[in-house]
């Protein structure tokens, strides 16, 4: 059976990950800009997403690159070892969330973005 995060719109979650940012005086166009470094969205795109209220699971999908630099972001993530995630979603998904914890715990943008 899967995830019911799969299933889970990426906007209802989203609101959260701003308010993380947020809380911690990060801002929402930086938010935005982790999302569309890791998939290749336009903020355009992105938001056409959001508004559609598209699940986890067809956002991945239809993502128009996935940026290979991604397989760098190591770590955990509630407890669980990112590069240790064998279903390829998940990993995406916790990739997503462990980008948001960086930038909530004060780490510069180049080096969220592997640059």
């Amino acid at each position: 059976m899967p995830h019911r995060i799969y299933a889970t719109s990426v906007a209802s979650v989203y609101v959260h990950y701003i308010a993380k940012a947020e809380r911690k005086g990060r801002t929402q166009a930086e938010v935005d800009e982790i999302i569309c470094w890791l998939t290749g969205y336009t903020r355009e795109g992105l938001a056409k997403e959001l508004a559609r209220n598209t699940s986890f699971e067809d956002f991945f999908a239809r993502a128009p690159g996935l940026n290979p630099a991604r397989s760098a972001i190591t770590g955990t993530i509630c407890g669980v070892r990112i590069e240790n995630i064998d279903e390829p979603l998940m990993r995406e998904i916790r990739y997503l969330d462990k980008l948001v914890d960086e930038l909530a715990n004060g780490r510069p943008m180049e080096k969220i973005l592997r640059q």
